[in-house]
């Protein structure tokens, strides 16, 4: 498990990452090192000359910093090599920098990295830490599609352009967003989520298969119903009305959009369990709708699918 306070994948805050920072000089002078970690599409061998460009690639789109070493640790290896499947399997939400502490000492030196393994998300220049520990594949995999629900939230959306495995990035590099979603992605960038809403919602109505779109139509409205909501007052009226269908579905989407997925979805099994019709077809309906923000193959929503089955039947 990570180290407080991102042990949990479902309370990771990202909030700080907004706005740019100055960015680390890269530093110059060490030896080049041939890292031999795990390649995809979507993954770079750092050294000193391509840092600098790596960290240019976050005003894009997010960068993932991995810091192992075979040698020393060979569990951060893991990691690494876990890290890169699954950053290829988000294709192109996320570029991730493999950096071999023993090649690139200079690297670590400049993050002042703690220890290994260490995974640093750098978004608009910023860094911030994000795992401290090994974890199995299956929770990446979840630790990585929340941050990514996230950053939604926030109206970063840019995609990196895939490259040749373990090839550097090319410092300015313009990244490719597919044309289809940047109408939707600039109107959450600008803050327009009623505009976000309806982009997306002509693609889910012209390919209602688009889950991708659907997903994101999912997580826009869901930013759309808490516009200017008080999470206190919200969590009152949910205390006062257990069985009240817009207090409670209101309190759960404030906590998906606080990262809190699993209290969301408990919520509103449980709502759906001490309710009957109509209440709880809308509360299933509801559901089901935070179901396809978070993702089909996620395992908490696997797992929310299975207690909602419960909760009905």
């Amino acid at each position: 498990m990570t180290q407080q306070p991102f042990s949990r994948p479902g309370a990771i805050d990202l909030s700080g990452l907004g706005k740019p920072a100055p960015q680390p000089a890269a530093p110059a002078g060490a030896p080049t090192g041939t890292p031999t970690g795990a390649a995809s599409s979507y993954s770079v061998v750092v050294d000193e000359q391509n840092f600098q460009g790596m960290l240019e690639q976050s005003m894009t789109a997010p960068v993932l910093l991995a810091f192992y070493s075979r040698t020393r640790m060979p569990e951060s290896g893991q990691l690494a090599d876990d890290l890169a499947t699954v950053v290829g399997e988000h294709e192109g939400r996320f570029l991730l920098g493999l950096v071999d502490i023993d090649a690139a000492p200079q690297i670590a030196q400049a993050m002042q990295i703690p220890s290994i393994p260490l995974v640093v998300a750098v978004v608009d220049g910023r860094p911030m830490p994000l795992l401290q520990d090994p974890l199995p594949i299956e929770e990446l995999r979840t630790a990585l599609t929340q941050v990514a629900q996230q950053l939604t939230t926030q109206g970063i959306t840019g995609r990196h352009q895939p490259r040749t495995a373990g090839a550097p990035a090319a410092e300015g590099e313009e990244e490719a967003v597919d044309p289809r979603y940047a109408p939707a992605q600039d109107a959450l960038a600008s803050g327009d989520i009623d505009a976000a809403v309806a982009e997306y919602q002509k693609l889910v109505d012209a390919n209602p298969a688009d889950v991708e779109a659907a997903g994101g139509l999912a997580i826009a409205k869901v930013m759309q119903r808490t516009q200017g909501v008080d999470l206190a007052q919200a969590r009152a009226a949910a205390a006062d009305a257990p069985d009240d269908v817009d207090a409670q579905t209101m309190v759960a989407d404030l906590d998906m959009l606080g990262g809190h997925v699993e209290d969301a979805f408990t919520r509103l099994v449980n709502l759906v369990a001490r309710t009957a019709d109509p209440e709880r077809s809308r509360a299933r309906d509801h559901l089901l709708g935070l179901f396809a923000a978070v993702g089909n193959d996620d395992p908490r929503v696997l797992a929310g699918r299975r207690n909602l089955a419960s909760a009905l039947f």
